[in-house]
């Protein structure tokens, strides 16, 4: 049955934030839920299935090898931290599951700083099992390392850097480790790493990561909608002081975010990240920011990552090049192109309880009005308070 194997196999933006909460928001706590988009069946018993591979996550440690590579790579995060990871365990009896016929109940509630971690392994844990107990078969590996090659010579002829982002939901750890083996051993300079840490120990790559959506929801929550992200990327910047200098831009729509990402904020930030909605509006949108605020886009870079294949990635390139750097962070499309249908699931943050304050539900309001997470009430309270009449 799936297991993980390293605590190090998690989402590299998961211990940067971590990082951050220890140091700004240490008495914090979050409660996250699993949302099932594509309305997957599970079948009898997979609740208790999914419960013996969470405990067994409680035995996982960080090793002395991990350590040092994890330092060594990331010079802009404090030693102590290390030393924190290295006593870190998974706390299993922060994770509820229930399951009702085949809908499957997943909830964590904790310090922010503890409970942050959860939520990568967990996504991946319920992928690779439910595939183990539904008895699917993917394609083989001599098939697994085809499909990889053949998409890597399409991606080299654009002339553009790609990473992995797909740990969340691979197909299973199997897959993913030969995914990463096929793409470093590729005979160019097209890929440039992986999200996942303990991968990119293994096969000798680069990291890739800054923050996710849950950074700024927090900020919503104790701060306000109007303030999440000026103060979300603040904050950010007072930790790593310029490093890890790529912005999440989605989590109140990419309008809100340009309102508040002002010109020292534009001009600190290495670029923007976009990870949902039309990827050509975001770009002209992006490119029009920088000029506006008197920078040249071609010293600025978008990482798109938003459910990324060859198609819409050629489609992007073409309008961006000359007009703004990018690059590209592709997800399932590397880890979970093995014949089997991709499951369609998240685990996002719903309330959580800053100090001194109460619990406060959290949302996110993506460019996408269709993939909005949190309370519907809290939600349209949202879109009203931050204008945004087009999302209503």
């Amino acid at each position: 049955m799936a297991r993980l194997i390293s605590i190090l196999d998690n989402d590299f933006y998961k211990f940067t934030m971590q990082n951050a909460v220890i140091q700004l928001f240490p008495k914090v706590k979050a409660k996250y839920q699993f949302i099932n988009r594509g309305k997957h069946k599970f079948p009898a018993g997979f609740a208790e299935i999914l419960r013996a591979a969470i405990d067994s996550l409680a035995t996982l440690a960080l090793t002395k090898e991990e350590k040092s590579f994890f330092a060594e790579n990331c010079p802009y995060i404090d030693a102590p931290y290390f030393d924190f990871l290295q006593g870190y365990r998974y706390d299993p009896d922060e994770v509820t599951i229930t399951q009702n016929g085949g809908d499957l109940s997943v909830k964590i509630e904790g310090y922010w700083y503890r409970t942050i971690l959860w939520e990568v392994p967990i996504m991946s844990l319920i992928c690779e099992l439910y595939y183990e107990v539904t008895g699917q078969k993917r394609v083989s590996d001599e098939e697994v390392v085809q499909i990889v090659e053949s998409k890597m010579n399409k991606y080299d002829k654009l002339k553009i850097t790609i990473a992995d982002f797909g740990t969340r939901r691979r197909h299973s750890f199997e897959v993913h480790d030969l995914v990463i083996k096929t793409l470093c051993q590729h005979p160019s300079k097209t890929f440039i790493g992986t999200s996942n840490v303990f991968l990119a120990m293994r096969h000798a790559t680069k990291t890739i990561g800054t923050h996710a959506h849950e950074w700024f929801m927090f900020h919503a929550a104790k701060y306000g909608y109007k303030m999440a992200n000026l103060l979300g990327l603040e904050h950010w910047s007072d930790v790593y002081r310029g490093d890890l200098g790529i912005a999440l831009s989605d989590t109140y729509t990419t309008e809100a975010f340009f309102k508040q990402f002002d010109k020292k904020l534009t001009k600190l930030f290495d670029g923007v990240r976009h990870d949902s909605g039309d990827a050509i509006e975001f770009a002209q949108k992006t490119i029009h920011h920088y000029a506006s605020k008197g920078i040249n886009p071609l010293s600025k870079t978008i990482v798109f990552s938003d459910g990324l294949d060859y198609q819409k990635v050629e489609k992007i390139s073409s309008f961006c090049n000359g007009k703004i750097g990018y690059s590209f962070g592709i997800g399932t499309d590397f880890t979970n192109d093995v014949g089997l249908e991709r499951m369609n699931i998240v685990l996002k943050m719903v309330e959580t309880l800053p100090e001194d304050g109460e619990w406060t539900p959290v949302i996110k309001l993506s460019d996408e009005p269709l993939k909005h997470t949190g309370d519907p009430q809290e939600i349209e309270m949202a879109i009203r308070y931050l204008q945004l009449d087009e999302h209503a």
